[in-house]
């Protein structure tokens, strides 16, 4: 295992964790990323919007930060092409509105509510994932 890092991993976990309390403590709302997003597009109200741009600007400003102390942590290569990343993308993204939420909304802060719903949703794109990756990887052999 080439990625194997628990203590930042868990300690990622438990930020994620933290925020998503947060959020639903002091402002009611759940930490879904497509819902926030949603509602930064659609929303006229200043107050709503307002949350929503600080809610994604530090979730960009913590990454911008982070990678600028260790850019060592942020260094990747993608395997995949361009229109297959685009694919995959709009994919996602019709996921998540067909779904009512993304794995921050179900997984993250529906499964710490015992959200029957967000379990079941959960379930489901886990194993759309496991399974995309085993075909991809393993019948298509990695090409996409």
């Amino acid at each position: 295992m080439d990625n194997f890092t628990p203590i930042s991993s868990g300690l990622g976990g438990m930020l994620i964790g933290l925020s998503a309390g947060l959020i639903l403590l002091y402002n009611g709302r759940i930490a879904g990323i497509s819902g926030i997003v949603g509602g930064l597009l659609t929303n006229r109200q200043a107050r709503e919007l307002l949350w929503r741009a600080a809610f994604l600007l530090g979730l960009l400003g913590g990454g911008l930060i982070a990678s600028s102390i260790a850019p060592d942590a942020f260094a990747f290569e993608l395997d995949r092409s361009t229109p297959a990343l685009i694919a995959a993308g709009l994919l996602v993204g019709f996921g998540t509105r067909l779904g009512n939420g993304c794995t921050s909304g179900h997984g993250v802060c529906g499964i710490s509510r015992l959200s029957r719903r967000s379990i079941v949703a959960t379930a489901i794109f886990m194993s759309a994932g496991i399974l995309t990756v085993y075909i991809i990887n393993h019948i298509l052999g990695g090409a996409l």
